[in-house]
C-alpha cells in the first residue's frame, strides 16, 4: 500500500491550535506596546519561550554534540557530498513551487540541475552543474501569491515557524515523490531518518554561528525570531534587496528573482 503523507495534518492541528489562541490574545492599549506586539507578530511569545527554553536544552544535550561527533568522524567532503545529496532530493518540491510561482525558468533550471547531478553527480552526491542552486517551498509560494505570515511559532526541536510556513511545509510533502514510492511504514522511517541526518548535517554547519549567536544576544529568544522572520522574507523575494510585493494575478508580466546575499540562521527551520 502506497504511503500517504498524513502525519503533517498533526501540523496543521498544532498550528490552527496556536492560530485560535492567537486571535484570542488582546492587544495592548499602549499605543507603544501595541505597536511593538503588532511588528513583533508573536502573540503566543510565552508559550514560544517556553517551547524556546526547551529546544535549546535538547540542542545542548543531543543535537550539538551530535553534530560535533558528525563533524569529528565524517570528513569535509564527506559533509559536502551528503549535503549536497539532501539538497538534490529536494529538487521536485523545489520545481513544483517554481511552477506555482509562475517562475518557468527557475523551473527549467532546477529540473536540469536534478538531471545532471543525479545522473553524472552519482544520485546528487556531487554537485556538478553549472547551474547555481535555489530553494522554494510551498510557504514561499503562499507569501509570493500574497499570504500573511500568520502568528510566529516555535516548534518543538524543529524550531521557528509560523502559520503560513507550517502549512506549506505539510503541503510539500505531498510534492514530494520520495513520500510515495515505498510502503506506509517505510516510507515513514525513511522520513524520519532522513528529517534526523539532515537536521544533524545543517547543524554541523552552524556550530560557531549558533553558539556565537547564543552567547552575544542579550535574548536569543528574541534574536532568533528577529534572524527567523529575515531570512524568510530574503528567501521570498528570491534574493532581490528590494522591498517584496505579492504577484498581481491579473499582471501577466508579474514575476521574481535577484540575487543578494543569504542570512544563515543556524538550526531546524
Amino acid at each position: 500500500m502506497a504511503n500517504r503523507p498524513t502525519r503533517g495534518w498533526k501540523f496543521i492541528g498544532l498550528a490552527l491550535t496556536a492560530m485560535i489562541t492567537a486571535g484570542c490574545a488582546s492587544l495592548p492599549e499602549d499605543p507603544i506596546e501595541r505597536e511593538i506586539f503588532l511588528e513583533t507578530n508573536d502573540p503566543l511569545e510565552p508559550m514560544n519561550r517556553s517551547v524556546f527554553a526547551f529546544n535549546l536544552q535538547f540542542d545542548k544535550y543531543a543535537l550539538e554534540p551530535l553534530a560535533k561527533g558528525y563533524r569529528a568522524v565524517i570528513p569535509e567532503f564527506g559533509r559536502k557530498m551528503i549535503s549536497n545529496f539532501f539538497h538534490n532530493l529536494k529538487s521536485p518540491v523545489i520545481f513544483v513551487n517554481d511552477l506555482l510561482q509562475f517562475e518557468p525558468q527557475r523551473a527549467y533550471e532546477t529540473a536540469v540541475r536534478f538531471f545532471v547531478n543525479s545522473t553524472i553527480g552519482i544520485g546528487g552526491l556531487f554537485d556538478i552543474s553549472p547551474i547555481e542552486a535555489h530553494d522554494e517551498d510551498l510557504g514561499q509560494t503562499f507569501a509570493r501569491w500574497g499570504a500573511e505570515e500568520g502568528a510566529y511559532i516555535v516548534l518543538p526541536i524543529l524550531g521557528p515557524t509560523n502559520f503560513r510556513d507550517l502549512t506549506g511545509m505539510v503541503g510539500d510533502r505531498f510534492f514530494d515523490p520520495f513520500s510515495y514510492v515505498n510502503e506506509a511504514n517505510q516510507a515513514q522511517n525513511t522520513f524520519y531518518g532522513r528529517t534526523v541526518v539532515e537536521g544533524v548535517d545543517d547543524r554541523s554547519r552552524n556550530i560557531e554561528t549558533f553558539d556565537d549567536l547564543e552567547r552575544n544576544s542579550l535574548d536569543p529568544y528574541a534574536t532568533f525570531r528577529s534572524l527567523y522572520r529575515q531570512q524568510r522574507e530574503f528567501e521570498i523575494r528570491n534574493g532581490a534587496l528590494e522591498p517584496f510585493e505579492a504577484f498581481d494575478f491579473d499582471d501577466p508580466g508579474d514575476g521574481g528573482g535577484g540575487g543578494g546575499l543569504r542570512i544563515v540562521i543556524p538550526g531546524p527551520r
